[in-house]
């Protein structure tokens, strides 16, 4: 399973939220880039990024932390927060992201995911923040009516390369993830998953290890790094691409899945 640490944006620095409220927010890093850097050269094989302040405004803020960012690694990138046009899409695409991850404009505007997935094909990766199982939009600020998992099945069919799920209510929480609403998300689609929100230790990682046949291939993980809860390095050992080989065939997951 593939772990992507969490690089949060806001106002050009790395911070993480609580529950989503921009108001509880943690500065950990004046500097992304270094953070950045950091977890490639710990081993990372991906990255996540999340424009705060462009969730909030509906257009890409951060761009500069953003550029410094796929100038400090060489690793994949993704990018989400704020991505409402194509412009946008391909701006960050010239910059040598390789993902943008679209989430309002799933709920909005359907068509343009289609549009944006055929012009980028495997490079639209839908981001689905579900609060009690329905799809918030707009930085986690509105809630709408849509079902996580009705959502899901739309963007498969529109081309999405993959789904990210968030429960909202986990997420900084360090309370561990929503295995229920994955598996359910998991099982109504083909394409893979990615898990968000509340995990907060290898015990957590390999719950989400349980999932992988479900297809929930990868797993983001945000505070639990920056407190130190999980070593990156660790966690790679333990649930990191390959690992799922390795575990011994009579490993009781009962308790996990």
């Amino acid at each position: 399973m593939e772990i992507l640490p969490a690089i949060d944006l806001l106002e050009g620095r790395c911070v993480r939220l609580y529950k989503g409220d921009y108001a509880q927010s943690q500065v950990y890093s004046e500097n992304p880039a270094e953070t950045a850097k950091m977890w490639a050269d710990q081993g990372a094989t991906r990255l996540h990024l999340v424009d705060l302040d462009g969730a909030k405004a509906g257009k890409i803020v951060n761009l500069k932390a953003i550029e410094a960012i796929c100038n400090a690694v060489s690793i994949p990138i993704e990018v989400g927060g704020g991505l409402r046009d194509r412009s946008s899409v391909r701006q960050l695409f010239n910059l040598g992201v390789q993902w943008a991850i679209l989430g309002t404009v799933a709920v909005e505007k359907p068509q343009l995911v289609q549009e944006l997935c055929q012009d980028f094909p495997q490079q639209i990766i839908v981001g689905i923040d579900a609060r009690n199982g329905l799809v918030a939009t707009r930085g986690w600020l509105e809630t709408s009516e849509v079902l996580a998992t009705q959502l899901a099945t739309q963007m498969q069919e529109l081309g999405a390369a993959a789904i990210i799920y968030t429960d909202i209510n986990r997420d900084g929480t360090l309370q561990g993830p929503n295995l229920d609403a994955l598996r359910e998300l998991a099982n109504a689609i083909s394409i893979p998953v990615i898990a968000s929100g509340g995990v907060s230790s290898v015990t957590d990682l390999l719950s989400l290890l349980a999932l992988e046949h479900q297809g929930v291939t990868g797993v983001i993980v945000g505070k639990a790094l920056y407190t130190g809860d999980i070593l990156l390095t660790e966690a790679l050992k333990a649930v990191g691409p390959g690992r799922i080989q390795d575990i011994p065939p009579n490993l009781d997951f009962s308790n996990f899945a």
